[in-house]
């Protein structure tokens, strides 16, 4: 993992740079590039182009593009698409023989060669004072994706009651199903940072109006920053999605995307902590490279740990003796603790050595099991009837030296620290604007 942000040092192969601010008027490219999906929208397409590059001409600091991405539209879209494109300077238009939002969005912004990359449905429900906020963490290099939130405390919203229901429902079940803590999925208004985008777009496989949720939902299983900016917006009461349909997709797109987070299935880790810029990952003159951040993740599992294993030994001796007692709670919180080490101590996903891993982690688990049962039968020679107070305070003190025993063996033996391997070939999708696929 890099640990040096510094511009002059390169990164790994497959590993992302670590975020640094843009430098405004460096290089040729634009700095931002908005895209507008669109499918038969020759009736707003105009008018709503033309207010957004007015605003961006009026307050965006920075150069910008505007991208109209038609979906295979089959009115006189494509028409007005160019006739902006000619009209207006930073204005350009690509078509797409295939729809789905996603599609457009991963087609247009795998080739744009701006470092931020937006996009924004063309009705402009969200007010475009938001635009800048949005992107500037981005620009700062603070933040990898952003995200409008309607759903925010802040926010001003005027919608129906039907899609103000269906739009939280939809947000309660990522947040009871995949977990999630962005706020709002849905929003027609995101950005994110090309670098980010080049790993993580080849991992979204939705090419609907799921692809939003999905790529919101590994980025945040991976450890990147989203960033919500509370927005004012105004329903759109001529929009033509059809929500029924579109719900059913989404919910099909949970099911899928859960699934193969609960298997392992999908390579989060080339995306996790990629940045080296977490202060845990800081180099520390003479400590071993990413000792500082596996002690802090061992110490906080070890902490859950402990207390865990001090609950479930008060259970079991109400009903069995000290050494069953111990024995008990303590295989079942290493179990635990090698699972949440595995993940959060040393960065191991999937499936992969997961077994063995348990396996070595009884062994480490039968060490420990010698300490703590060593240190009880020596009370008990030392008192007869002891005081639970005292068998917890000898646990406790037995557990501590376990616990380095563990850390060291854990890091050694069970976890040991390899060379990051080349990230496997990805497809690309620069030649997409041209075949339409």
């Amino acid at each position: 993992m890099r640990t040096d942000s510094s511009p002059d040092t390169d990164p790994s192969p497959g590993v992302l740079p670590a975020r640094e601010h843009l430098l405004a008027g460096a290089g040729d490219a634009p700095v931002l590039d908005v895209v507008i999906p669109v499918y038969n929208e020759e009736q707003d397409l105009g008018p709503c182009v033309r207010r957004l590059h007015h605003h961006l001409v009026a307050t965006f600091p920075y150069r910008f593009r505007i991208t109209i991405a038609d979906n295979a539209s089959t009115d006189a879209t494509p028409d007005v698409a160019a006739s902006l494109a000619a009209a207006l300077p930073a204005v350009q238009h690509a078509r797409l023989e295939q729809k789905g939002r996603g599609r457009a969005l991963r087609t247009v912004w795998s080739a744009s060669d701006a470092p931020v990359l937006a996009y924004m449905d063309v009705d402009l429900s969200t007010d475009l004072n938001a635009l800048l906020p949005l992107v500037a963490p981005l620009i700062s290099g603070h933040s990898d994706l952003a995200i409008g939130s309607r759903l925010a405390r802040s926010s001003r919203v005027v919608r129906g009651p039907k899609r103000e229901f269906v739009s939280r429902v939809y947000n309660l079940i990522l947040r009871g199903s995949l977990q999630a803590r962005f706020s709002d999925a849905q929003c027609g208004f995101k950005a994110i940072r090309r670098d980010v985008a080049k790993v993580l777009l080849p991992l979204v496989e939705d090419s609907g109006w799921f692809f939003d949720t999905e790529m919101l939902v590994l980025a945040e299983r991976a450890g990147l920053r989203i960033h919500e900016v509370p927005v004012d917006w105004v329903d759109d009461p001529d929009s033509t999605v059809h929500i029924v349909r579109t719900a059913t997709d989404d919910l099909r797109g949970v099911w899928r995307v859960g699934r193969a987070l609960a298997v392992g299935a999908l390579p989060l880790d080339r995306l996790a902590r990629p940045f080296g810029d977490d202060p845990r990952d800081r180099q520390v003159p003479g400590v071993p490279g990413g000792l500082a951040r596996q002690l802090v993740g061992f110490c906080v599992v070890g902490a859950l740990s402990t207390l865990a294993y001090l609950l479930l030994y008060s259970g079991f001796r109400t009903f069995t003796g000290s050494q069953v007692a111990n024995a008990l709670a303590l295989l079942v919180s290493a179990v635990a603790n090698t699972a949440a080490n595995r993940r959060l101590t040393f960065g191991v996903r999937g499936r992969d050595r997961a077994v063995r891993h348990q396996a070595q982690g009884l062994v480490v688990f039968a060490i420990g099991l010698a300490l703590t049962s060593g240190s009880l039968a020596a009370l008990g020679a030392a008192t007869t009837h002891p005081a639970h107070s005292t068998e917890l305070a000898v646990l406790i003190a037995a557990n501590l030296a376990a616990t380095v025993l563990r850390f060291l063996l854990f890091r050694a033996w069970v976890f040991p620290e390899q060379s990051t391997p080349p990230a496997p070939t990805r497809p690309t999708y620069d030649h997409e604007l041209e075949t339409g696929r």
